[in-house]
């Protein structure tokens, strides 16, 4: 068939020149943006994408995976493309093997700096050696600019909404892992170079405020004038909330107060802040603790927009009358959102469709992440729904997701609660683990060795860092188990091994008295050597530091972090302890040699671990 026979030829030149454009690309992003750190399996996926593209233009959308060897001494990475391209084929009628497909892209690869060579094994892997110089060349640039984030096409607008407790009621465990995880998403976007808008949608608004200032009143008739004593918030809403269900004048005086706050009575304006301020404070103690930035928009910020939102929705017949209430089914959906009560009221449904609308209008967002537990997420799939049937956002356009979470369980595998069967409250909790990690560190000696600042330092680094390590070390859609004596263990995957192995790696230079300034000036003229087996298995593991935040950023799993910063402290210690960093005279102990690239790759480890501790929200302290 001519024509397609020129279609063919057609696409061929048209791929010579891009894959001269993509050989061209690829050398630029290496020279030209030499500070950021670069995605290896990135690179490998553009050089293998071209060479398949030039041994078959005919084929569109060929599938393209690059993969980390499991086996190191088959290679560094695979690329697996031939196999499923082999289907592709013989769908069409077309029989190839894989291995003939293997090596018409190997053959194809264009000139790059990245392989040394790649091998053919079994029906059709690409097995792929990484040349040395090129890694070396690589971790040089990072202790030369520090580490730095791959680099970035497009700065985008991420707006994160996580924590988000209710005013009058106290923080509890469950607070805990949205305030966690969320933070670490934030900061693993701020590091990547995006603008992020880290929000508090606290729930500060709602008939729940009625029984509150009623009681309010009753009990400071002078609150206008003296700031009332409310110590233990927890206490006053317990007995406004007895008085409400067993006193039925109170009752309707509560719903009055509801009427004059909702029309912005000055009076009860003040009440409500009076409130709201105290449930501040207590917030505020345990995002001091946590080192939580987080800007607070509660419900009542969207509390004008939910009429337009609504009047939008009518206009565009979107809107359902059912017993008084007015609903909105989106497509695909099985149960309907309720943007109007029966008494006139919002709910929960209007706040979150006037939050996205504002996220994606006024803040102009590209990615918008809820953090919330899993329970609420059959929930967000209708508010996502509405808000793309009313024409609002194009999910190939803009990002919007619920990142969900499990349970915290006790030990006992029940929900976490306290002995007498109450919810566990947050700062009980952290000052509970301060205790735990000042016993451990005592244990160990270390008041012994540290002055008073730095145990303090240190027992606040332990206590603060398991807890949230704990957390993020788990598969967050996972429920998981909370325990002290597993967070502070420093064997295994916890925050407390990593902490002491990235103490111990910064101590190497102080104790051979390497300064700081000898090993920058080292990092600029030093080649890193990597010529025995555990330099070379290190400073590839150093330099997978990007692909792991790609992923993250892909799937927002950030376990997936833990486990490379726990793959690269065990990976450190066979290095030390098979490769010799620094020399001594086993009489004296004086230093006779030193190793000067192997302290630069101790260097290199240390500065991932350290941004990595950042992205998790762990401070990490340089003695312990």
């Amino acid at each position: 068939n001519i024509s397609e026979s020129f279609h063919i030829i057609l696409k061929i030149a048209q791929y010579q020149s891009e894959s001269r454009g993509l050989t061209r690309d690829l050398q630029e992003e290496m020279s030209q943006n030499g500070k950021a750190m670069l995605n290896i399996n990135q690179c490998l996926q553009q050089i293998f994408g071209e060479a398949i593209s030039t041994a078959y233009p005919g084929i569109e959308n060929a599938p393209l995976t690059v993969t980390l060897n499991q086996q190191a001494k088959f290679g560094d990475y695979q690329c697996n493309s031939a196999m499923p391209m082999a289907q592709m084929m013989k769908a069409k009628g077309q029989k190839v093997s894989p291995r003939e497909i293997a090596e018409k892209i190997v053959q194809n690869i264009p000139n790059n700096e990245l392989i040394e060579r790649t091998e053919i094994a079994g029906p059709g892997f690409i097995n792929v050696h990484l040349k040395r110089m090129f890694v070396s060349k690589l971790l040089s640039n990072l202790l030369v600019n520090g580490v730095q984030p791959p680099s970035l096409k497009k700065k985008k607008k991420v707006v994160v909404d996580f924590s988000s407790p209710n005013i009058a009621k106290e923080m509890h465990v469950g607070h805990l892992r949205s305030t966690i995880i969320g933070d670490s998403m934030c900061r693993l976007f701020e590091f990547l170079g995006n603008e992020v808008l880290r929000l508090n949608h606290v729930g500060d608004w709602g008939t729940q405020f009625g029984m509150l200032i009623a009681h309010l009143q009753d009990k400071f008739p002078n609150y206008l004038s003296v700031s009332p004593p409310i110590g233990d918030l927890q206490a006053f809403y317990k007995a406004s909330k007895k008085r409400f269900d067993e006193d039925e004048e109170f009752k309707k005086r509560a719903y009055q107060c509801v009427v004059k706050l909702q029309s912005k009575d000055p009076d009860f304006i003040k009440a409500w802040n009076l409130i709201c301020d105290v449930s501040r404070n207590e917030f505020q103690k345990v995002y001091n603790c946590l080192d939580i930035r987080i800007e607070e928009r509660g419900e009542s910020y969207y509390q004008d927009m939910m009429t337009v939102v609504v009047k939008e929705f009518e206009e565009k017949g979107l809107v359902q009358l059912d017993e008084g209430r007015k609903i909105v089914f989106a497509p695909g959906q099985s149960i309907p959102l309720t943007i109007v009560k029966s008494d006139g009221g919002y709910t929960y449904d209007t706040s979150d469709l006037a939050a996205i609308k504002n996220r994606l209008f006024d803040e102009k967002a590209d990615i918008i992440i809820y953090v919330t537990d899993s329970g609420q997420v059959l929930h967000f799939q209708v508010v996502f729904a509405a808000a793309q049937l009313i024409g609002w956002y194009d999910p190939k356009v803009t990002r919007v997701e619920h990142a969900g979470f499990g349970v915290v369980l006790g030990e006992d595998k029940k929900k976490f609660k306290t002995r007498s069967g109450d919810t566990v409250r947050l700062m009980d909790l952290l000052e509970e683990g301060l205790k735990r990690s000042m016993d451990k560190l005592k244990e160990k000696g270390r008041d012994k060795v540290l002055t008073p600042e730095e145990l303090l330092k240190a027992q606040r680094a332990v206590a603060f860092g398991c807890i949230k390590y704990a957390d993020l070390s788990h598969n967050r859609i996972n429920d998981y188990i909370f325990s002290f004596d597993k967070m502070l263990d420093d064997r295994g995957n916890t925050a407390a091994y990593l902490l002491y192995a990235f103490t111990r790696i910064r101590s190497i230079a102080r104790l051979a008295n390497i300064q700081e300034a000898t090993l920058h000036k080292a990092a600029e003229t030093t080649e890193v050597l990597l010529d025995h087996e555990k330099e070379w298995k290190l400073g590839k593991c150093i330099l997978r530091f990007p692909e792991i935040l790609q992923k993250i950023t892909d799937d927002l799993l950030l376990h997936t972090l833990c486990d490379y910063l726990y793959e690269l402290a065990t990976t450190f210690t066979e290095f030390y302890d098979n490769c010799y960093c620094v020399e001594k005279d086993r009489q004296t102990g004086e230093v006779v040699k030193v190793n000067m690239w192997r302290m630069l790759i101790c260097e290199a480890t240390a500065a991932v671990m350290a941004k990595g501790f950042d992205i998790l929200g762990i401070n990490p302290v340089q003695r312990m």
